[in-house]
């Protein structure tokens, strides 16, 4: 029997404060874990109906992002089902839309990953900068947590690198010149 294909998506544009939230979550994970060969860890940005391939091929979808849904700032979500098309549409963002139509294309190829949205209710999109808000970073860690949960639940084990990988802002901490 063939082993499920997995795909960990982080989705989002980087350039506007919480908006890249899912990408540097992926980052993250990237730099915490090893993965087996059925999962994959795809930097989706801001593609949206251009990611139709790599979204069909997988049994299992699980997309980080950030998702407007009117509660405070930080508010982490977990959807699924019927709940996705509601929730995305609520972000008022274009990439998630075409996300959504993504998704919809597959059903109608009758090939459609079980989905699931781990996002958080960002506190600022509009402003062009790298860093992302205070209240949106520090739960970083917690979404890497909630989708090592998730791949668990799938029968998958990450391997946790025993040393991480530093990201550049630490190295700048270090004294190492940013090249």
């Amino acid at each position: 029997m063939k082993e499920k294909q997995i795909t960990i998506m982080g989705v989002g544009n980087i350039l506007f404060t919480d908006e890249g939230v899912g990408v540097r979550v992926l980052e993250r994970v990237k730099e915490q874990y090893d993965f087996p060969p059925n999962v994959a860890l795809v930097d989706g940005g801001v593609l949206g109906m251009n990611l139709l391939g790599t979204i069909s091929e997988a049994d299992h979808l699980i997309v980080i992002d950030a998702v407007r849904n009117g509660q405070a700032p930080g508010t982490l979500y977990r959807l699924q089902g019927e709940e996705i098309p509601q929730r995305v549409l609520a972000k008022n963002s274009l990439h998630q839309v075409d996300l959504l139509e993504a998704l919809t294309f597959c059903n109608a190829l009758d090939k459609h990953p079980e989905t699931l949205i781990i996002g958080i209710e960002p506190e600022d999109i509009k402003t062009v900068g790298l860093e992302m808000t205070p209240v949106v970073a520090k739960k970083i860690e917690t979404m890497v947590e909630m989708v090592i949960i998730e791949l668990n639940l799938l029968g998958v084990e990450a391997s946790s690198r025993s040393v991480p990988v530093q990201r550049d802002s630490e190295k700048q901490a270090l004294g190492v010149p940013k090249i």
